[in-house]
């Protein structure tokens, strides 16, 4: 193939993903998480969402608030393995955060603002 043809074949496939991709035009948070939605726990400045696929589990926490950067942390552990962490300053939202849970209980914790929220061992 023509190297000026491969090149604008490329740009193409790039802006029809881009246009027709999954989540084109949504803002949705939970769109980042793939799997079904297994559980949300609300607190009091955001909120921990919790997904599950057959042999992953994911979990961001979302601000009540959106607006200017805060401190923010979620944590994701699977029962027997290490702890998966994803903190920073965000305006909007901490994670994704993935562990591998197949026949696994998790634990998710949540902090925004330095208010948390934690769960037992869930998902079992």
């Amino acid at each position: 193939m023509h190297p000026v043809a491969y090149a604008l074949v490329l740009v193409l496939a790039a802006g029809l993903l881009t246009l027709a991709g999954p989540g084109a035009g949504t803002a949705d948070a939970a769109s980042v998480c793939q799997g079904r939605p297994a559980r949300t726990v609300a607190f009091a400045t955001g909120e921990l969402r919790l997904y599950r696929t057959r042999h992953y589990a994911c979990a961001l926490v979302l601000a009540k608030r959106p607006g200017a950067p805060r401190p923010m942390k979620v944590t994701l552990q699977p029962r027997g393995g290490r702890a998966a962490v994803v903190s920073g300053r965000s305006g909007r939202q901490a994670g994704p955060v993935t562990v591998h849970a197949l026949n696994r209980c998790v634990r998710a914790t949540a902090t925004v603002s330095g208010r948390s929220t934690a769960t037992g061992w869930i998902l079992c």
